[in-house]
C-alpha cells in the first residue's frame, strides 16, 4: 500500500469530531437539572391553582420573561467561558443587562404610578421572605447539572464561569418556580427574583475555582 494510500485509509476511519459536543453537552444539563427543579416545585410547592387563567394574560409572560432572558444571557455566558481563554464578551454583557434593566425600569414606572402608601407592598408582596430560598434550592439540581457540562471544557476563568453557571441554574429555576409563584407585580420580581438568581451566581463564583478546576 502506498504511502498516500495509507494516510487516506486512517483519515476515512477516523470519525469526524462533533462540533456541536458543547451545545448538546448543555441541552443535556439543562433538560436534566430544569426537570428535576419542576418536579420539585410540583412536589414541595404545588402549581398556582390558577395557572390556566393567569397564563392568559400578559403580566405573566412578562413574568417568565425575566427569567427566560436571563436563561438565554445565562447559556451564552456560560458556553463562553467554559473554553479555554475566552472571556464573556460584548454580546453577552449585553444580553445580561437587558432583561435586567428592563425589569427595574418597570417596577420604577409602577412605583411611581402607584399610591405612596401601596408601593413597599408591591415591592413585599406576600412571598419576600420565602421566595430567594425556594429559587436558590430550586437551582441545586440545575446547578449540578451545569458543572457537569463545564468540567469538560477546560475553563480557565473558573470564577466567572461558576458565576455564569450559576446564574445560568438559577435562571432556569425561577422559570420553575413561576408556575407555582402568586405575585405578579413587576416591583417584586425586580427585587425578590433578581436576589434568587443572584444567589447561586455567587454560590457559583465562589465555589467555581474548586469545582471547575482540571
Amino acid at each position: 500500500m502506498k504511502t498516500d494510500e495509507l494516510i487516506s485509509f486512517l483519515a476515512a476511519a477516523e470519525p469526524a469530531p462533533d462540533r456541536h459536543w458543547q451545545l448538546k453537552r448543555f441541552a443535556l444539563a439543562l433538560l436534566a437539572g430544569g426537570a428535576a427543579a419542576l418536579l420539585m416545585v410540583v412536589v414541595l410547592f404545588g402549581v398556582r391553582a390558577d395557572l390556566v387563567e393567569v397564563m392568559g394574560t400578559w403580566l405573566f409572560w412578562a413574568k417568565v420573561a425575566l427569567p427566560v432572558g436571563l436563561l438565554a444571557a445565562g447559556v451564552l455566558l456560560a458556553n463562553r467561558l467554559g473554553r479555554p481563554g475566552v472571556g464573556a464578551g460584548l454580546v453577552g454583557l449585553m444580553l445580561l443587562s437587558v432583561p435586567l434593566l428592563g425589569v427595574w425600569l418597570g417596577s420604577a414606572l409602577v412605583l411611581l404610578d402607584a399610591p405612596a402608601d401601596l408601593r413597599l407592598d408591591m415591592v413585599l408582596g406576600k412571598t419576600w421572605r420565602s421566595c430567594p430560598l425556594n429559587i436558590a434550592l430550586l437551582s441545586v439540581p440545575v446547578f449540578i447539572a451545569v458543572v457537569w457540562a463545564l468540567r469538560d471544557m477546560a475553563p480557565t476563568r473558573l470564577r466567572l464561569a461558576g458565576a455564569a453557571g450559576g446564574l445560568l441554574a438559577g435562571a432556569l429555576a425561577t422559570l420553575a418556580y413561576t408556575l407555582h409563584c402568586p405575585e405578579m407585580s413587576v416591583a417584586f420580581w425586580g427585587v425578590w427574583y433578581v436576589l434568587g438568581m443572584l444567589v447561586p451566581s455567587a454560590l457559583g463564583a465562589a465555589l467555581g475555582p474548586a469545582l471547575l478546576k482540571w
